[in-house]
């Protein structure tokens, strides 16, 4: 059962997002209200498309939806795939063919692509429900009986959405109902096709440990190690290589990887060019009017903040108080006697913030990321909060997860830093591009929904 649901499944999962990307192409087309005359265009643009899915889709193995995976993984591996295809396409398509000069196929191809994520979630229910049944399971025994094997062998039996069948341990001291045999016993009955995974308990021997990978490698049988309590508490362990040897990341983080800052650091450019070409271009001399017609001063307030490793830099802002000397000592606080008029609509809006995407184009900021504070705010943080200086490992963003989830504006309790502390160390550990592009979208809602919190 298992070798026919690999050998077939990747095709038909090919054929099936071929067939909604073009149904969803063709019914986007209908209801956009096309010109018959250009459908002979948009049908080769649709073939293009469809061969650079279908290469994308063969190549990144994208039909491998692990069995560990929950939803958020196929979104982020599905988001990854959906950039890469755009970004081809596009570019094929004006060097090589004459496109539609309909400006709605970019929004149709898009829109198109974008079903497919429905469809990848469709597939991961769909898979975890028929694992559920019984089927298109994987057998598992662990050798070495303690209480971290003990621990995933309960794991195993009660989560049958994973779709590995345990079958028992084999261990040289224990006994039990559980207890399939001795070590000798494993190397006898583990055999192709009767066991297709092996976890190695802590504390299996380094010689007894190649031996059994040894086995394994003849016998086409996957072999994993469980770690002892010392690994267990990390969820997001990498490996590094040096020549033949072999070190575990402990502290590793997604932004470490250079393709994701450079994944990153294109989305802060390109979303930072839209906001100063169509937005400050022109509300900037309009805002710099409004503060200079209400008090004298400067209209840009100059800040040193704290950002990625500690570094010092000055954020940009519109002046938004009278000129004092404890703005960088003193939060705004409801009411604020040194919030001008004008300042107070625009830390409404949080329009006063715009200018920060000057700092992501220098490269001090980031679109997404840990709100920066003050230097004088950062020291006495620092001295509040346990492994508050974690937050400074990636660059300070002008929205961040603490913001859209409700922490925004004055700082009055001390709950309050710690939460925020506590959810960009989240973000740190768990950064991708989707969970920026949700960030960004709530931060829209936000600045609607919660003006009253921001003085």
């Amino acid at each position: 059962m298992a070798k026919r649901f690999y050998k077939y499944f990747p095709w038909l999962f090919v054929l099936m997002e071929l067939i909604v990307l073009f149904g969803g192409i063709a019914i986007l087309l209908i209801f956009s209200g096309y010109n018959p005359r250009i459908v002979p265009g948009l049908i080769i643009e649709s073939a293009l498309l469809g061969i650079i899915w279908v290469l994308l889709v063969l190549l990144r193995k994208d039909y491998k939806l692990a069995r560990t995976a929950v939803y958020a993984d196929t979104l982020k591996h599905f988001s990854n795939s959906f950039l890469w295809a755009i970004l081809i396409f596009f570019l094929i398509r004006e060097q090589v063919i004459a496109p539609s000069d309909q400006k709605i196929s970019f929004y149709i191809y898009v829109s198109a692509l974008s079903f497919l994520a429905f469809f990848r979630i469709a597939v991961h229910i769909s898979l975890r429900r028929y694992r559920m049944s019984g089927r298109n399971y994987r057998k598992a025994v662990i050798v070495g009986k303690d209480d971290w094997s003990a621990r995933l062998a309960h794991t195993l039996m009660a989560r049958k959405a994973l779709g590995i069948k345990f079958l028992g341990f084999y261990d040289n001291s224990r006994k039990g109902e559980d207890v399939l045999g001795d070590i000798d016993s494993f190397f006898k009955e583990a055999r192709q096709g009767a066991i297709d995974l092996v976890y190695l308990g802590q504390d299996v021997s380094a010689g007894l440990l190649r031996k059994i990978v040894d086995h394994s490698d003849e016998n086409h049988i996957k072999v994993k190690i469980i770690p002892g309590s010392q690994l267990q508490w990390n969820k997001a362990l990498s490996f590094s290589r040096y020549g033949s040897f072999v070190v575990v990341n402990l502290n590793e983080i997604p932004l470490d990887r250079w393709g994701n800052r450079l994944f990153k650091r294109v989305f802060d450019v390109c979303f930072a060019l839209f906001v100063l070409v169509f937005l400050l271009s022109w509300l900037t001399p309009l805002l710099a009017l409004l503060i200079k017609l209400e008090t004298n001063g400067p209209v840009f307030f100059f800040q040193q903040r704290t950002g990625v490793n500690n570094k010092v830099f000055d954020c940009i802002k519109f002046r938004t108080m009278l000129e004092n000397p404890w703005a960088d000592t003193h939060q705004a606080v409801k009411d604020d006697p040194r919030v001008t008029k004008t300042g107070a609509f625009l830390r409404r809006f949080s329009l006063d913030e715009l200018p920060q995407f000057i700092n992501v184009l220098k490269g001090e900021m980031s679109v997404v990321g840990p709100r920066p504070h003050t230097v004088p705010m950062n020291q006495v943080f620092k001295k509040q909060i346990h492994k508050y200086d974690n937050r400074h490992r990636i660059k300070p963003g002008i929205t961040g997860l603490a913001q859209v989830l409700g922490y925004r504006g004055e700082v009055s309790h001390h709950w309050q830093i710690r939460s925020r502390v506590r959810l960009d160390y989240f973000y740190i550990r768990n950064w991708s591009i989707f969970l920026d592009l949700t960030i960004v979208f709530k931060t829209m809602g936000e600045l609607i929904a919660r003006r009253d919190e921001v003085y």
